[in-house]
């Protein structure tokens, strides 16, 4: 790692937020034992109580961060109802920290359907047949309830993708990035914005 002047110039260059997010990540893959790019997705329910979930970010673009779900699921439904999510990434290794929040939109069918033909048969077969967040009464129901749907469906080199599972885009409003240094005198700086086609503003936060 660099020093914490380093660190200090790193932030106060960052021009994109969006794509700097993609840096940092990036830097996380040479250095994370397991999922760079694991993140909390924070949301909320009908009465207004926080979930909270680890999931895998997969792709950064200029509109936002996508990740893909059960949208049947307890986050499927809390992301429909509310439109808003955030999420947040942590790089132990780094010593860094992002922080999102936003709107949430659906990911385009074909981005869905590309990204769903990239798993493992075996992971779509697990798609098409939980019931994702709801009560199961036994694992080895799942796995029953699983060699029906692939005796249904049959054994093709991939399942097409089924209705009920696809992406999100969450659409920044704001990005803050976060570094460790010593004595707990970190470093924070925050960009925001009013929509999505305002600028960007930045300030650096007290820690």
């Amino acid at each position: 790692m660099g020093t914490d002047l380093d660190n200090d110039k790193n932030l106060l260059m960052i021009t994109d937020p969006i794509m700097h997010v993609q840096a940092w990540l990036d830097e996380a893959v040479e250095t994370e034992v397991n999922d760079a790019n694991a993140m909390s997705l924070a949301t909320v329910d009908e009465d207004d109580m926080p979930n909270v979930r680890i999931v895998l970010l997969k792709e950064i673009a200029p509109e936002g961060f996508y990740f893909y779900t059960n949208r049947n699921s307890a986050k499927g439904q809390e992301l429909h109802a509310h439109a808003k999510a955030a999420i947040c990434l942590h790089w132990k290794s780094l010593r860094r920290q992002i922080r999102v929040r936003g709107l949430i939109s659906l990911a385009p069918e074909d981005k869905s359907d590309s990204y769903f033909a990239s798993r493992h048969p075996t992971s779509q077969l697990g798609s098409y047949t939980s019931q994702q967040s709801a009560p199961l009464g036994s694992y080895e129901q799942f796995e029953q309830e699983c060699a029906e749907t692939k005796a249904r469906l049959g054994d093709p080199q991939q399942y097409p993708r089924p209705k009920h599972w696809g992406g999100y885009i969450l659409s920044p409003l704001s990005i803050e990035f976060w570094e460790e240094k010593q004595f707990r005198l970190h470093t924070r700086r925050v960009f925001t914005r009013t929509n999505l086609d305002s600028t960007w503003e930045s300030t650096l936060l007290y820690p």
